[in-house]
């Protein structure tokens, strides 16, 4: 877990890094100048977010299902600092949170009836709270990546506005932690 959590840590202090050398402005952070070429390919438009390495081996902050149009099994998965956030009932969540949101259609299990089990992936959604360098949208920065390569930018541009409309008294994160 400390090797995982040592990566997390490296990943997030290189983007504030990259931040400042790219020369971003104080005031909007995520009015960003182009990623380099071997970053972009991987980076979220707008917010520069990038799937975090190791995040497989993070632990578990609740499952969800959203039902209806989407209709998707989803596991949030949450680095150390999420999760000593979310155990004592932290908010605002500190700086260097990071949130990953795996998510697969929802399939009926062939094994017993009125069972659900994941069916194809669908998407890999990420939160990380810098509260500097995403002033602008609640100090969160997201990510939405399908098949690992980060959707357009007119999908990015509708995460902030979701979350600070339908959950901004609880930081703008949905996920509760399911203890």
């Amino acid at each position: 877990m400390h090797i995982v959590f040592r990566r997390a840590a490296a990943i997030l202090l290189a983007s504030t890094f990259a931040g400042l050398v790219w020369g971003q402005g104080a005031a909007d952070k995520t009015a960003s100048r182009p990623l380099p070429a071997s970053l972009a390919d991987d980076a979220s438009p707008i917010f520069g977010v990038t799937i975090p390495s190791g995040y497989r081996q993070w632990e578990l902050v609740a499952p969800s299902h959203e039902a209806g149009r989407l209709d998707e099994l989803r596991g949030v998965l949450g680095n150390r600092i999420a999760l000593a956030a979310y155990r004592e009932n932290t908010l605002p969540f500190p700086d260097g949170t990071i949130l990953v949101k795996l998510a697969w259609k929802h399939v009926a299990s062939d094994e017993l009836e009125g069972a659900f089990v994941p069916g194809r992936p669908t998407t890999v959604q990420v939160m990380v709270k810098d509260s500097a360098r995403y002033a602008a949208t609640g100090g969160w920065g997201f990510g939405r990546f399908i098949g690992g390569k980060p959707v357009d930018e007119a999908q990015h541009e509708t995460c902030y506005a979701c979350h600070a409309a339908n959950v901004k008294s609880h930081d703008l994160v949905f996920t509760r932690y399911a203890p």
